[in-house]
């Protein structure tokens, strides 16, 4: 039977820790990581459920993600600024990974001012992204 000592240590808690930088991008790796693979599944299967259901549903599935006109579509945006941030945010936390892989960054100042650097950089490279696909067209 366990014994109920209250001198015994307890194992931390989310209570005793201090929020910081760092804990968000370890967060946001896992988010992104899981919404790019469930949206762009999803994506996917919509793509080739209307190349299969014949000109009038990919018409719809193009309408979505493409500007007519200066017809602007809204919910094309949205998914597709949203998946460039996270592939953004996703990369840089990776690369985040990859040093603290190598064995460096480990001091608390370096680890927090990386972590938030990949955020600065991830929004940067979104914006810089749809900059530059808006000057081609």
């Amino acid at each position: 039977m366990a014994s109920r000592n209250p001198a015994r240590p307890l194992s931390p808690h989310l209570q005793i820790w201090r929020w910081g930088p760092h804990m968000l991008v370890s967060i946001l790796h896992r988010a992104t990581g899981s919404g790019m693979a469930t949206v762009g599944t999803a994506l996917l299967v919509w793509f080739l459920a209307a190349i299969a259901g014949g000109a009038e549903s990919y018409a719809t599935f193009r309408d979505v993600f493409t500007t007519d006109a200066g017809n602007l579509n809204i919910i094309g945006y949205v998914i597709g600024i949203g998946l460039t941030a996270c592939l953004f945010q996703h990369m840089m936390t990776g690369i985040r990974h990859l040093v603290l892989d190598l064995g460096a960054g480990f001091e608390l100042k370096t680890n927090k001012r990386y972590a938030v650097l990949t955020m600065v950089a991830s929004v940067t490279l979104t914006v810089l992204f749809w900059l530059y696909l808006g000057i081609i067209k």
